[in-house]
């Protein structure tokens, strides 16, 4: 199982960016998927999920301008970021559990200039 995640880069105060995550060796649309952010010095955060029921759920910090979601024709989660704000910089994650297992895509870096 392999973890693919994309879409980071450098975005103004109050933009936008999409990040995607893509699976391999495993039928994404079945599995529960969170995207987690590691900010520098800063302990790894679960920023939002969603399940393979399409049930979301948010951190407080992203709520209302962060949206999770999946495309099951195509396996992708998505996490479209609005109104950025210099805190949210970090490498970003995406995370599924396989059999008991957690896996783990490499981090994209969102970088928000102020």
């Amino acid at each position: 199982v392999q973890l693919q995640a994309s879409g980071g880069g450098l975005v103004q105060y109050g933009g936008s960016l999409k990040l995607s995550c893509a699976a391999s060796g495993i039928m994404f649309r079945h599995y529960d998927v969170a995207w987690y952010r590691q900010a520098p010095g800063r302990q790894r955060e679960v920023v939002a999920s969603i399940t393979s029921t399409l049930s979301t759920n948010y951190a407080d910090s992203v709520r209302g301008r962060f949206q999770i979601s999946r495309d099951n024709d195509v396996d992708m989660v998505y996490l479209q970021m609005t109104n950025l704000k210099p805190e949210d910089t970090a490498d970003y994650y995406c995370r599924t559990i396989h059999q008991g297992q957690v896996f783990w895509g490499q981090g994209t870096l969102v970088t928000v200039s102020s």
